[in-house]
């Protein structure tokens, strides 16, 4: 049984480990571009008193 842990215990460490990654390699890089537009991206003062 406690074979079955500790596998069980490597298997959500693993799964865990791999999420991380992803995020770190997808998710922010992608979160921190789409900042950086919002940012860069001028502004539109007339159009909004226009409305």
């Amino acid at each position: 049984m406690s074979i079955f842990g500790i596998v069980l215990f490597l298997l959500i460490g693993g799964m865990a480990f791999w999420l991380l990654v992803f995020m770190l390699g997808f998710i922010l890089p992608y979160w921190i571009t789409l900042g950086a537009m919002e940012k860069l991206r001028p502004k539109r003062i007339y159009d909004e008193e226009q409305a």
